[in-house]
């Protein structure tokens, strides 16, 4: 099983990357399916697809070619299979409220719910195996960054707050019923809740294998599309995501003779040479601007072998990890890369068995393994581009993490 990841930039060519990618390794015998996880959905549209078509088969998987499938959530479908209790629950709340029952309905698709589904499927086809590879469609890198997080703030959500709020809710509900005219979630949602966590596990230990998946960075040879790069390969490092490669897309060719273009290349090579600087030691996929707009099974072929030029797109391009946990002279000591940052711009903080990562606006909360949670003082030194932290003061036993 192969999960490959095309994140980037809005624009960048990501939905050309992943289908791309897609017939080549259909093309090559492996089953393939390419999800989109981009609420505004374009997989079809590159693939030149009618609308009956897409109706009538409502967010499932649909067959574009010999071993390959492509599919685009339909959330009103999802809702009725992942989230009735919780959706009902919400849109009940807001009419309390004096919502319209039409507004209500429609504010109860909460942001998450999409992402979650398409996490539910990536874990179904990973247990069922019904594909030999998924290729993931990447919404804009915020969006992006968001969707990858969901798996470890649930974790920390039911490991933290969950049983708590269902016990307040068993006892307090009735009360509040009464007094404040105000429905408390019953046990029928906190159930759905944590069947939906249920049929979640494991996926995060999916993600973060890198045997299993990778990140390509498909981005263009321009000054601000690079440091949005930049800023995902150090976001997705920090989810311990490996990225494998970075596709430069949108490179002007060099048989362009037009005067016109000739500061526009002299640019993008500069660009080329600051990225090579940026990403190296990984691979960069150099492809050129095409003549006209990439639609359909044709032209998305040329831009697969134009891409992987003989390459096979299910290898590994580069086998770094993102992060380690290791013991060491009886400490523990994790290194993250964090490449494109100064050490003024990470803030750090262990609370409980958590570790707690700020770089920037994005915060990461690590649950740390019992032993680790037990040092008494957490260190940490910034090498670029790594970030090394120290877990001191306790014996933590025996062997390696």
């Amino acid at each position: 099983m192969r999960i490959i990841f095309f994140a980037g930039k809005g624009g960048v060519g990501k939905t050309s990357a992943a289908a791309a990618t897609g017939i080549k390794t259909a093309e090559l015998g492996h089953r393939t399916v390419i999800i989109s996880l981009d609420v505004a959905h374009s997989l079809s549209d590159i693939f030149d697809l009618n609308k009956d078509l897409l109706d009538q088969n409502k967010g499932r998987p649909i067959e574009v070619g010999k071993n390959l499938w492509i599919q685009e959530l339909d959330i009103i479908e999802e809702i009725e299979g992942n989230w009735g209790e919780i959706y009902r629950y919400i849109s009940t709340l807001l009419q309390k409220t004096g919502m319209e029952e039409v507004l209500a309905e429609e504010l109860s698709i909460l942001p998450g719910m999409e992402e979650i589904s398409l996490l539910l499927y990536i874990n179904q086809y990973v247990q069922s195996k019904v594909f030999d590879v998924i290729i993931l469609d990447c919404a804009p890198t915020g969006e992006s960054l968001r969707f990858i997080s969901i798996p470890s703030t649930l974790e920390w959500y039911i490991k933290k707050i969950f049983k708590i709020q269902r016990a307040a809710a068993r006892f307090v509900g009735p009360v509040a019923k009464k007094v404040l005219d105000v429905p408390l979630p019953d046990d029928h949602y906190f159930a759905a809740i944590e069947h939906l966590f249920q049929r979640l596990q494991g996926v995060d230990q999916v993600l973060t294998d890198p045997l299993t998946t990778s990140v390509r960075l498909v981005t263009n040879p321009e000054k601000i599309v690079l440091k949005e790069t930049q800023r995902a390969f150090m976001y997705f490092g920090l989810h311990k995501m490996s990225i494998d490669g970075i596709i430069m897309n949108r490179i002007l060719p060099r048989d362009v003779k037009d005067k016109y273009f000739e500061d526009w290349k002299k640019i993008q090579k500069q660009h080329i040479r600051i990225a090579e600087e940026f990403f190296s030691p990984i691979p960069i996929f150099m492809v050129n601007l095409f003549k006209e707009e990439i639609v359909g099974y044709s032209s998305l072929k040329d831009l697969s072998d134009q891409i992987y030029d003989g390459k096979n797109p299910v290898d590994r391009f580069f086998d770094e990890e993102p992060y380690t946990l290791k013991k060491e002279n009886g400490e523990y000591q994790m290194m993250i890369k964090l490449p494109f940052i100064h050490k003024e711009d990470v803030e750090l903080n262990k609370l409980s068995d958590e570790l707690i990562i700020r770089v920037g606006s994005l915060r990461r909360n690590l649950l740390l393994p019992r032993q680790v949670a037990a040092a008494k003082s957490v260190q940490a030194r910034y090498d670029s581009p790594y970030l090394k932290i120290f877990f001191k003061g306790e014996d933590h036993g025996q062997g390696e993490k």
